[in-house]
Order: C-alpha cells, then sequence, then structure tokens
C-alpha cells in the first residue's frame, strides 16, 4: 500500500513541476514586462512583497481549516484560483490595460491561496510518502526547483521574444490543466479522522503554538530559520541581480551565468540528498549546511571581481540549500502527529517565513539609500571596505553580502550548539 502511494506521489511531483515551471516562466515575465514599464528595481520588489505579506498572515489562521478538510480539496481550490489570476493578467493584456498595479493585487490574491495551498500540499505528502523516503522526497523537490530556476529564465526569455507575454501565460495555464487533471482523477490522498476539538481558527493557531511550546526544539529550528532567511533575502534573494548588473556593466549574460549557477549548485544538492542516507545528526547537518552557504556562498559573493567567482559562489550558497530543507522536513514529519501537521505547518510558515517581506523592502532600501552612497561617500570606513569588496559601482550591494554572510554564519553556527535543538537528534 505505501509503495502505491509513494508511486502516485512521484506522478503528483512530475505533474506540480511541469505546473510549476509554467508559473516561473509567468513570474519571470511579469518582471521583464513590470520593469520596461516602470524601469523601478522597487516596483519589481514589491510584485514579491505582495505576495509574501498576505501569504505570511494568513498562514497562522488557516491550520486548523486544513487539518478539517481534505487536502485534495483544498490544494484544487487554491491551484484554480491562482490560475485564475493568470487568466486575468491575460485578459487585462490582451484589452490593453493592464497596469503593475493589477500585478501587485493579483500576486495579493496568490499570496492568499499560498497560505492554504502549501501547507495542505506539505501534510499531503506526509500521507503519501513512507517516513523514511522523506529526506529523499525532500531532495527530488529541491531537484526539480532547482531544475525550474535554472530553465524558467531561459525558457521565458526565448518565449518572450518570441510570442510576448501571452504566449507564456497560455503555456502556464495548459500546464496547471495538466496538473489539476492529474491531481483531480489519479491521486488519492489519505484523510485522518477529523479533530473537532477546535471550532475557530483562533483555537487552531493555539494548539499549533501549544505543541510547540512542548516541542521547543522545533519551536527554535523554526525561529533560528526565520533569521536566516531574513539575511537571506536581504541580499541573495533580492539584490544579486542589480549588483551583477552594476558590477559587470549592465551584461545580462554575466547574471544568466550566475543564476544558472546558482540553479545548478541547488540541483547538485538536490541530488545528493535524494540518493544519500538519512542523517542521525539532523540539526547538526541543517545548521553547518546554513553556515557554509552564507561562508562560502555570500562572502564569496562580496569579494569576488568577475564572472568566475560569482558563478562559484552562487553554486556555493545552493548546494547546502537541500540538507537543510530536507533534514528539517524529517524532523517535522517524524515528531508531529498526522492529526496536527495542518496547524503546525501553517504556524511553522507564518514563523519562519515572516520575515521575508522585511528583508526584500529593507534590502532594497539599504542597497539605494545606505551602503551604495556610504561607499562612494570617502569615508575612511569605506575606504577599508573597498579594498575589501572594491570601490566600483555596485560595491555598497558587495558589503551587504559580506554583512549577511558574518551574521548568517554566526547565527547558524551559535544554533547549532543550541541544547533543545540539539535534543531533536
Amino acid at each position: 500500500m505505501e509503495e502505491k502511494s509513494f508511486k502516485k506521489y512521484i506522478i503528483l511531483w512530475l505533474s506540480q513541476g511541469i505546473s510549476g515551471l509554467g508559473s516561473s516562466m509567468t513570474g519571470f515575465a511579469l518582471v521583464l514586462w513590470a520593469y520596461g514599464q516602470s524601469h523601478s528595481a522597487m516596483s519589481v520588489s514589491l510584485m514579491s512583497f505582495c505576495n509574501y505579506v498576505p501569504y505570511v498572515f494568513l498562514s497562522l489562521f488557516v491550520g486548523g481549516f486544513i487539518d478539517r478538510h481534505k487536502k485534495k480539496t483544498i490544494m484544487l481550490v487554491s491551484d484554480s484560483i491562482a490560475a485564475a489570476g493568470s487568466l486575468a493578467v491575460l485578459a487585462l493584456l490582451l484589452a490593453g490595460c493592464l497596469a503593475v498595479w493589477n500585478i501587485y493585487a493579483i500576486n495579493a490574491v496568490i499570496g492568499v491561496t499560498n497560505a492554504f495551498q502549501q501547507p495542505a500540499s506539505a501534510v499531503a505528502t506526509g500521507r503519501l510518502v513512507p517516513k523514511e523516503k522523506i529526506s529523499n522526497v525532500s531532495g527530488m523537490n529541491s531537484f526539480s526547483n532547482n531544475l525550474i530556476v535554472v530553465f524558467s529564465p531561459m525558457l521565458a526569455a526565448f518565449l518572450f521574444a518570441a510570442g510576448g507575454l501571452p504566449l507564456i501565460l497560455l503555456i502556464d495555464l495548459a500546464s496547471f490543466a495538466f496538473a489539476f487533471c492529474v491531481l483531480l482523477f489519479y491521486i488519492t490522498i489519505p484523510e485522518q479522522a477529523q479533530d473537532k476539538a477546535y471550532s475557530s481558527p483562533f483555537a487552531g493557531i493555539a494548539q499549533g503554538f501549544d505543541f510547540l511550546k512542548k516541542e521547543k526544539g522545533i519551536l527554535y529550528i523554526m525561529l533560528t530559520m526565520a533569521l536566516i532567511n531574513f539575511c537571506s533575502r536581504l541580499t541573495y534573494e533580492n539584490i544579486l541581480s542589480p549588483m551583477i548588473l552594476a558590477r559587470s556593466s549592465g551584461d545580462s549574460a554575466a547574471l544568466g551565468i550566475v543564476n544558472a549557477c546558482m540553479g545548478a549548485g541547488g540541483i547538485a544538492g538536490g541530488i545528493l540528498v535524494s540518493v544519500k542516507k538519512e542523517s542521525r545528526h539532523k540539526t547538526v547537518v541543517i545548521y553547518v549546511s546554513a553556515a557554509l552557504s552564507f561562508l562560502f556562498g555570500d562572502l564569496m559573493m562580496a569579494v569576488g571581481k568577475n564572472v568566475f567567482w560569482w558563478s562559484a559562489a552562487a553554486a556555493a550558497a545552493s548546494l547546502p540549500i537541500p540538507f537543510i530543507m530536507a533534514n528539517q522536513n524529517t524532523i517535522l514529519y517524524q515528531k508531529i502527529p498526522a492529526a496536527m501537521q495542518g496547524r503546525v505547518f501553517a504556524v511553522r510558515n507564518a514563523i519562519q517565513y515572516s520575515t521575508i517581506p522585511a528583508g526584500i523592502i529593507l534590502g532594497g532600501w539599504l542597497a539605494d539609500y545606505v551602503f551604495e552612497p556610504f561607499m562612494v561617500s570617502g569615508n575612511r570606513t569605506a575606504g577599508m571596505l573597498g579594498r575589501i569588496v572594491g570601490d566600483s559601482a555596485g560595491s555598497g550591494m558587495a558589503a551587504m553580502f559580506l554583512c549577511t554572510g558574518i551574521c548568517g554564519f554566526t547565527v547558524s553556527m551559535i544554533s547549532c550548539f543550541n541544547r533543545e535543538i540539539r535534543k531533536l537528534n
């Protein structure tokens, strides 16, 4: 029975990967379109901000709903609403009245659907995949996600030039239809007996936090991951592109190579995780991997002066990430009772990803108004930093990578020695 469920999960994983490729191409194409309209980096950052804010806020309240209702239905409805957003963009575009603020609003709606879809999908994974294969499945997910990171920008750029945004939106809708049919007609997700012990979203939140109070090690992992996410969103997932473009005199090919190497590193890490044996020291793997990502990724990116070093840094930063995700997921699935997973995963999402919107906005502001002006101010400290990160355009953003590398490495190593976290081994 478990083998049959796992085979169905593989089919689901493949179909969702195809749908994810379509969605990722749409996201990349919308960035190109929005930047072409406004020529503002902040307008692009706000697209991510509008997606994350409702996602983080609602994640607190949806856990009880997810535990109480069928995961398959939640996933189908959430994906359908997200596809309706792509359809709305297509309709507005063809009508000639698409504006950047429309994309903000649609991204906010997609953020709402993600708050339901992602924890429901996480619970469904726990129901379909045997616990001893959770780590391998996390590696598979990292592999597919990073494969999308590598190929979606190239495909989107090619299709954007060939047929424009409408063509990409149509491909996105077609990939959604395929994944929807696979989930609807082929996948059966086992359900646990419904828990009637709570009657409101606030009760679900309370029960999720009550569980975390008893499992302090899991709570501390979520809190430290929130700090790590904040550091990564300040730089790598926010100002990497403008920094590379600034330091390479606007060479888009250099940026493409760096992004491809970042995805390749994640693919390599995903493959390693999917084939290796499960570690007995999971928390050590989590935080040592995070520390190595900051040490060799952020610091090398800060001091690098050419495409070779930027590419090496990108690969070094992304390769350890699958090890973090796999070991964290293994701990969560082993420790959280099946009937509680929706509530705890929802609270996890709210805690762990709550720092991302702040990191996105703060990173852009610090780059434009603090670090870049500081590095050209003639200040003595700026001159000392310039010897490390250079003094050309983009050196302020490089200095930000230096800061996040040091802070992220420190947070990771301190967390590794936390007593409650170590007990989870």
